[in-house]
């Protein structure tokens, strides 16, 4: 079985598989989810880490091919992970419809209640406990007000990257 293939311009070839990565995987993936559970970030994790092998290829070692191993994937991709991502882009989200005007159907649906009981069993995780968990262990108190603050809140996100960056 044949696993590498020989490009004239190796560089190129991975500019490009990143571009369709962060393009078309992405906003997919964000739309799709509201909560990350355990399982969801292992899914994910396993997908990126597969993808990221199929973009770099595998290593050439003593005559013999072999996939890359998770470090180093982790070496060569200096990015941080989709987690990551999903959760800064969650936290700028979240100050964008805080900062919304009352009568946007988005900010409604936000802040809506819904009438009637609720369904036996645990409740489950909704996306802003979901969010207002990350900004707990980010060690962030009164978030509703520091969004309404656009300056505040981007300086508020910008911290979050480099401590989820470090964990």
């Amino acid at each position: 079985m044949m696993y590498h293939k020989t490009y004239l311009c190796k560089s190129a070839m991975n500019y490009m598989c990143f571009a369709a990565y962060f393009l078309f995987c992405f906003p997919k993936i964000l739309a799709k989810i509201l909560t990350l559970n355990m399982f969801v970030v292992k899914m994910l994790m396993a997908w990126e880490r597969k993808t990221l092998r199929k973009i770099y290829g595998p290593t050439k070692e003593n005559g013999q091919w072999r996939i890359k191993a998770n470090e180093e994937l982790r070496t060569k991709y200096k990015s941080q992970d989709i987690v990551t991502v999903i959760k800064i882009r969650r936290l700028a989200w979240l100050g964008h419809v805080s900062r919304m005007n009352e009568i946007r159907s988005v900010k409604k649906i936000f802040e809506g209640k819904l009438e009637g009981r609720r369904g036996r069993g645990r409740p489950r995780l909704r996306w802003l406990n979901d969010v207002e968990d990350d900004l707990r262990k980010l060690g962030l108190k009164g978030w509703r007000m520091k969004a309404l603050n656009r300056e505040e809140w981007v300086s508020i996100i910008r911290e979050a990257k480099a401590k989820l960056k470090g964990l």
